[in-house]
């Protein structure tokens, strides 16, 4: 006969989780938050215009000129995918955007007839029906960018090319084509809409940058996709392992070419939100920016193996640098460093991330 145990065995590292796998430093986001916090803290000692609030305005507005951008490019992460093409679709949405604009505003145009027509002075050109010039215009930024998505995805999940060598020849025909059907001259937002193009671009809500307003509503959007829906589930699972995805019966095919075209769309409105800022659409506008881009996720946590990545850490990304670049120029410091900055931080945010890991 058994006789009882008076105690139960048991084991106190069983189920014990450490500090480093707890709270905020369960994830890279929570370490780039808190060198957030601390960079903060730092530039509130070194320089007593950080706080002010011009300045926390221009920071608002400055990283949302690129954080729309990276919620997009981190769709595209987390599937283990890469898109180098963002900067160049910015440019050519924002100048398509531009270029159909004005051209539906000249009263001489074959189309402009139907769209617009001459006051009663003979000079000033009204809309016949309001914001619809610019419906228009925006619609067509944001259809080059659905059909360069489209492009990305066809080649990438349908022909099964490297997703690197397609971004790549794609951020090329892009930006050829910006030159081409521009010259290689800027365009510049015009006729009976400006305005309010301007102000739907540039414009502020009691104080705080429209762009922000923009980058807040789609960065909830995109939180509750990846988490609440099943195409969100179904992204994770093409970067967790596509192998197994595909054979638990999701569409592989059909959920990477929709992280494309969403990432070709964020961009797209990137772009066209820059050129209101800038007044204009340039030839060259958004050189390199798929760096910063692409930095500002990876430093955010978003893992570029896939299966990782998020809204809030795009965001933090995105703010880190837009901190650095603030406190270098309120520093009188020399902007070249901003790069050097970028790098150095990138590598110390995957290595901080695999110490953790291997911690684990």
């Amino acid at each position: 006969m058994a006789m009882p145990l008076e105690s139960p065995i048991s084991f106190t590292n069983v189920g014990r989780i450490r500090w480093w796998q707890r709270g905020i430093f369960a994830s890279q986001t929570g370490y780039v938050l808190l060198a957030l916090a601390m960079l903060l803290v730092v530039m509130h000692f070194a320089s007593p215009y950080f706080f002010t609030e011009g300045n926390m305005q221009n920071v608002a507005k400055n990283f949302s000129f690129i954080a729309i951008a990276t919620l997009g490019v981190t769709f595209v992460i987390i599937t283990g995918g890469i898109d180098l093409s963002v900067g160049s679709m910015m440019c050519f949405s924002a100048m398509i955007t531009s270029m159909v604009m004005t051209e539906l505003s000249a009263p001489g145009s074959p189309a402009g007839s139907l769209f617009v027509h001459m006051a009663a002075d003979g000079k000033t050109v009204l809309a016949n029906v309001p914001g619809l010039i610019l419906l228009i215009s925006i619609l067509a930024g944001h259809g080059v960018a659905l059909i360069a998505g489209l492009v990305n995805g066809f080649c990438i999940a349908v022909l099964g090319l490297s997703p690197f060598v397609t971004t790549l020849g794609m951020l090329s025909i892009v930006r050829g084509l910006g030159y081409v059907v521009s010259n290689g001259r800027g365009s510049f937002p015009g006729g009976p809409d400006a305005d309010y193009f301007y102000a739907l671009t540039s414009g502020d809500v009691l104080g705080v940058p429209v762009p922000f307003i923009y980058l807040v509503v789609l960065a909830l959007a995109m939180a509750v996709v990846l988490h609440h829906s099943s195409f969100g589930r179904h992204v994770f699972a093409l970067g967790g392992n596509e192998k197994a995805a595909e054979l638990t019966g999701i569409p592989v095919v059909r959920v990477k070419i929709e992280v494309y075209v969403i990432c070709a769309l964020a961009a797209g409105l990137q772009g066209i939100i820059i050129s209101g800022w800038l007044g204009s659409a340039p030839a060259n506008m958004a050189t390199s920016y798929e760096l910063n881009v692409i930095a500002a996720a990876v430093i955010g946590g978003a893992n570029l193996a896939g299966g990782i990545g998020g809204p809030l850490g795009a965001i933090v990304g995105c703010v880190l640098l837009e901190v650095i670049r603030n406190g270098l120029v309120l520093a009188q410091v020399s902007s070249y460093w901003q790069q050097t900055l970028v790098g150095v931080i990138i590598i110390l945010a995957v290595l901080v991330d695999r110490i953790r890991s291997r911690m684990t």
